[in-house]
């Protein structure tokens, strides 16, 4: 078995807020291995994003460890975090907002090696150009401003500009929700080649389910700051186990015309993420919700070979 390059152990995130604390993420664990790509759904205010900048510590963790290439992360000093920094990457879901819109695409591209200052600046110039080129960036665009471009070539850019310094691993923060539907399937296979060729690990965050299927080697399902299931995104596709995990997957469209797919519709409230109280935190939403549930936390186990839950009642589920 190769060694992972990055594991993540019970990392937890939570922000004070005046009503206590809000468990953004909460005892979340997994791995990735080189050239892979872990793909991170639920629905929009799961804890995606908080968790991928957790791991890239653009936010401090509450507890837990990160563990990149076989070294403890979880805290670092400020040159340790420099140094990561040219690893770890990421690819901003606004390809606007996260552009300085007073830099060319040249100085976009160019910034992160000029201040890691490993390369003179005739080797940053020829790096711009190879990158421009990976990205599929013609070279007349290289004095452009971010304002004068399409969200496609935006987030090329982003894509460029992550690559710029080598990283091996890359937080892919939506980077295709921004964007048409061919574009965003250019921007994916573009991801997809980069990591053939770079053997870059990716988290792919998203809530479009068919996006993940084609990116993704693991999916994890969060629901309110935890993972409720994590399995190969074969299998997920083929059998979901958790009931909100079936609810996710029956809101997929299915290109078939007068296909009648029945629909899973959640109902109920969302349990507030401010301290949480005890008992599964999908129950008010759960179809097949008992006392049980309500008192006790659900053990996150393996229920089949390789397949994850988060439910009192996956082995049942799982027949």
């Amino acid at each position: 078995m190769p060694k992972p390059l990055l594991q993540i152990e019970n990392l937890k995130k939570y922000f004070e807020v005046p009503a206590g604390y809000l468990h953004a993420v909460d005892d979340v664990s997994f791995s990735i291995n080189r050239g892979e790509t872990l793909g991170v759904v639920g629905e929009s205010g799961c804890g995606k994003t908080t968790l991928g900048r957790v791991v890239l510590h653009l936010l401090g963790n509450t507890g837990g460890k990160i563990i990149f290439d076989g070294e403890d992360v979880t805290n670092v000093n400020e040159a340790k975090l420099r140094e990561l920094r040219g690893r770890m990457q990421i690819i901003f879901q606004d390809p606007y907002s996260s552009l300085n819109p007073r830099m060319t695409v040249y100085q976009t591209i160019s910034e992160a090696m000029l201040i890691a200052g490993k390369l003179s600046h005739a080797d940053i110039k020829k790096r711009v150009a190879e990158l421009m080129d990976i990205v599929g960036l013609a070279q007349r665009f290289v004095n452009t401003y971010p304002h004068e471009l399409d969200g496609g070539r935006r987030q090329r850019i982003g894509v460029a500009r992550a690559l710029s310094i080598e990283p091996e691993f890359i937080v892919c923060d939506e980077p295709v929700s921004a964007l048409d539907v061919s574009i965003q399937a250019q921007i994916l296979n573009l991801l997809i080649d980069i990591q053939a060729e770079m053997g870059i690990a990716y988290i792919f965050i998203t809530h479009d389910l068919s996006v993940v299927k084609h990116i993704s080697n693991n999916i994890i399902v969060m629901y309110l700051g935890q993972v409720v299931e994590m399995v190969s995104s074969e299998e997920l596709f083929s059998k979901q186990i958790h009931p909100y995990t079936k609810a996710l997957l029956s809101a997929v469209p299915v290109p078939v015309v007068n296909y009648n797919k029945e629909r899973i519709l959640l109902k109920g409230e969302i349990s507030s993420p401010v301290n949480p109280k005890p008992g599964c935190r999908f129950a008010p939403r759960c179809d097949f919700v008992q006392e049980k549930c309500h008192k006790e936390e659900p053990e996150f186990r393996e229920v089949l070979p390789g397949h994850m839950v988060k439910c009192h009642f996956s082995e049942q589920f799982a027949k």
